[in-house]
Order: C-alpha cells, then structure tokens, then sequence
C-alpha cells in the first residue's frame, strides 16, 4: 500500500498506480495524537474511525491505531479511480493528505473480423478492436511471411494467393501479457495445372499418368482420350484416383489400345485448365535401369524395369554392368538385330562402335 503521510491541506497529491483486480491498500501515517480520523473518495465517506460509512463491500478497514489508519479496496476496478483523502483532527487543527489513485486496465481485444473468404483481385479489409487504459497499441502481423501494419485496420489491395493465410492482431500497453486473435483470410482462384509428363511404357507392363493442379477450391479432375473420349475408373482396365490437388490415371496392363493422347481437365467455380499427357510405346528391345525423371536426349524417355541381361552379354556379369552404370555418367540402349556385343560401351567409344549398329546414345544421369 502508499503511506500517505500527514501533509498540509494546499499539498499536491500523491499517484498511487494499480492494476484492475488487484488490491489497492491506503494508507494514512499519523504523527500526532488526533480526536477523529476519516478516508474519503471524493465528497464520500469510506471510513470514519471504526465506523464503516461505505456500501460497497470490496472497502474494508485494515489498520485503526494512533500510528496509522489504512484502508483496502479489493479487487480494484476503473470506476475506483480518482482522489483519495485522508482527513484528521488534531488538537491544534485539522490536517488532509490525498492520493490520487490510478487504475490500469490490461490490453484487450474487444472486437475482430470473423474468418474471409474472397475471389483473387479482390481487396479486403481487417478490423480489430481493443481496449485498455493505457491506451493500447494494435498490431496486424501475417504469420506466413511476418509482414505486420499498424493500426485498428489492415487494408489488402487486389490480393493475390501468396497473402491467403493467417493473420494474428496483438495487442498491448505493458500492463499485462499481450492479446491476441487471428483471423484466416482464404484466396480462391482457377486451377493451374503444373508440368506434366508424357509416359514410355512397354507392353504388358504398368502405366501412371499423373496430373497435379493447384486452386482454391479443389479443383475437380477429368480424364480424356484423344481430346474427345472421357474416361472413367473401372472401364477399359482403367483406374483413377483422386486426391485434393492430384489425378493419377493407372493402366495394369498397357495393350495397344491405350497408347495414345490424353487430355487432364482441372476446373472449379472461377475456371478451366487442361494439359496434354502422351502414352507412348517404349521402342527399345532393352532398357538398362534408366529411372523416371533422367534427362533425355532426344524425344524418348523409358521407364525403369528389371530384364535379365539379353543373350548377347552372357559373358559380361550382371555385377559388372551395374558397377559401369555407376561408374560412367552414361546408359546406353540396344536395338534389335545387334550382334556381337561385348558388353557396356564407354561413351567415348560410342560413335565408332559397329556392335551398336546404329544404336545410339538415349539417356544420361
């Protein structure tokens, strides 16, 4: 509490700060004998000696002695501030000496936008409201990116997808612990389909062709055949699986019938987009550990399958032409009709090679 000692009436008075909710102790340092004694707010009497003249039960007497007189106020609100004054009478004359008690409020927030959802291009506008004594500050901060604006408003021109996300407004005065609410603002826009890529499978053999495509809402997929066929999971040894930003058509078994041009469609509420995939039929008798995704030379790529080695490398070790693979930077592929063979050609030796008849180089790591 704050020893209010005995000062002359014309006296300044003293601040006493405080925190809303906790107590606020007066008290009243006597240094003379006096006859009556008395705390007051304002024009109103608290406590005059023992005799408790409040109504409000938060106002209780601590301290009654010829030293000192002391007061508490419980659980101190902002309707408590103001002028505090204890008042006494000594034989000579009567003596005041005041407080002025000052109540701090903790920062908070009173009011905040609910969640937004708006198309790309549009603006938007954020409000968060707050209150406390002293007056608070009010920050807006995208929690992505940290971006941050001062102030009860945060206004967004034309946004765009990258601002889509969480935005946290906070608080604060230094009276007490921040506050802070966020708000999640949602981007729509059409899809994109992202690079695709064309698939070399073998006959008999698996196949994926995979289409991935970012919108806000998901974007829903369709598959076509030569531009004009539509297909569907179940039919013609086809399965499709959707996910939320993906479409994978699988083929169990590739025939004929399947290679061809397809068509990925993406679309949602706000657009369209569709990308062309090709299946196109592996034209090498081998293909050596070539995985998905290597550079290709040419217009060809092939899809990795285990093979034992053709008849013609007998005499070279599988051991060994995987060592090479691993060792040279370069894979080769082999025609049908190629004889005599001795096994992996080093890519210096490629060009003057007859054993490749006519082969050539279709793939490096």
């Amino acid at each position: 509490g704050l020893l209010v000692q005995s000062l002359e009436y014309n006296q300044p008075a003293d601040n006493y700060t405080v925190c809303q909710g906790d107590n606020a102790i007066l008290s009243c340092s006597i240094d003379e004998e006096v006859t009556r004694v008395a705390w007051l707010n304002r024009s109103n009497i608290l406590y005059a000696g023992n005799d408790k003249w409040s109504i409000d039960p938060r106002v209780q007497l601590l301290t009654n002695s010829p030293a000192e007189f002391s007061i508490v106020i419980a659980s101190v609100d902002v309707w408590d501030e103001g002028l505090y004054t204890c008042s006494f009478q000594t034989q000579a004359k009567p003596h005041t000496a005041q407080v002025y008690l000052i109540v701090h409020v903790p920062a908070r927030i009173t009011n905040i936008s609910s969640a937004v959802t708006v198309n790309e291009g549009s603006d938007v506008s954020l409000l968060c409201m707050a209150t406390g004594k002293p007056e608070p500050t009010v920050t807006w901060r995208q929690l992505r990116d940290g971006f941050t604006s001062e102030g009860e408003y945060l206004e967004i021109t034309e946004i765009n997808r990258q601002q889509a996300g969480e935005y946290e407004c906070v608080t604060a005065n230094g009276v007490s612990l921040a506050d802070s609410k966020r708000v999640l603002i949602t981007v729509n826009y059409p899809p994109t389909i992202k690079d695709v890529k064309d698939a070399y499978p073998p006959m008999g053999k698996p196949a994926l062709l995979r289409c991935e495509a970012m919108a806000v809402p998901p974007a829903e997929f369709e598959w076509f055949k030569d531009d004009k066929h539509r297909l569907f999971g179940g039919l013609e040894g086809l399965r499709i699986r959707n996910e939320r930003t993906r479409s994978m058509l699988l083929i169990d078994n590739v025939t004929a019938r399947h290679y061809g041009n397809y068509s990925c469609l993406a679309s949602n509420n706000l657009g369209v987009s569709n990308a062309s995939l090709r299946l196109i039929r592996t034209r090498c008798w081998f293909c050596l550990g070539i995985p998905w995704g290597h550079k290709v030379l040419g217009a060809e790529s092939f899809q990795s399958f285990p093979l034992p080695p053709p008849p013609a490398w007998r005499r070279q070790s599988w051991k060994l032409a995987a060592t090479w693979r691993f060792e040279f930077s370069t894979l080769i592929l082999l025609r049908p009709g190629t004889r005599g063979t001795r096994g992996l050609t080093r890519p210096s030796e490629l060009a003057s090679s007859p054993a490749l008849d006519g082969g050539r180089l279709i793939a490096e790591r």
